[in-house]
C-alpha cells in the first residue's frame, strides 16, 4: 500500500512537469481585463489593453494586435500597421499602450497585419477583441 501511495505521489509530481525537462509546466491562463480605444488622428489609433497572467510582453502585444485587427474591420478597413507598443507590469497586472494605423490597402512597413487573418486567429486563440 505504501509503495502505491508513493508511486501515485510521484506520478502526480510528474504530471506537473514536462517530459524529460525536470521543470514545472505553468498553464497559460490569461485574464483579459479590457481594451480602451482612442482615435488619435484620421487613421492613427491608440489601444490601451490590460491583462493578468501574461507570460511576457509578447502576450500583451498579441492582445493589442487583436484589438487593432477587430477595430480595423469594424471601421471597414482590411489592414493595420504597428507603430509602437509600450508595456509595463506591476503586481501581476500587465498594461499595454499601443498605436496602430489602419488602412484599406496594405500599408508600407514591416509590421503590417491583415485584419481578417489576425482577427480569426485571435478568435481561435480565445483572445478578446474590441
Amino acid at each position: 500500500m505504501r509503495n502505491t501511495i508513493s508511486f501515485l505521489a510521484a506520478l502526480a509530481g510528474l504530471s506537473a512537469c514536462e517530459a524529460g525537462s525536470g521543470e514545472e509546466v505553468t498553464r497559460f491562463a490569461p485574464e483579459y481585463e479590457g481594451v480602451e480605444t482612442r482615435l488619435l488622428d484620421g487613421d492613427l489609433v491608440n489601444f490601451h489593453v490590460q491583462m493578468r497572467g501574461a507570460r511576457d510582453t509578447g502576450d500583451i502585444d498579441r492582445y493589442a494586435a487583436c484589438a487593432a485587427a477587430q477595430y480595423a474591420l469594424i471601421r471597414g478597413y482590411g489592414f493595420a500597421r504597428h507603430v509602437r507598443t509600450n508595456v509595463e507590469e506591476e503586481g501581476g497586472v500587465w498594461r499595454g499602450d499601443a498605436v496602430y494605423t489602419i488602412s484599406a490597402a496594405l500599408p508600407r512597413g514591416l509590421k503590417t497585419i491583415d485584419a481578417e487573418v489576425v482577427a480569426a486567429d485571435c478568435a481561435e486563440q480565445g483572445i478578446p477583441m474590441v
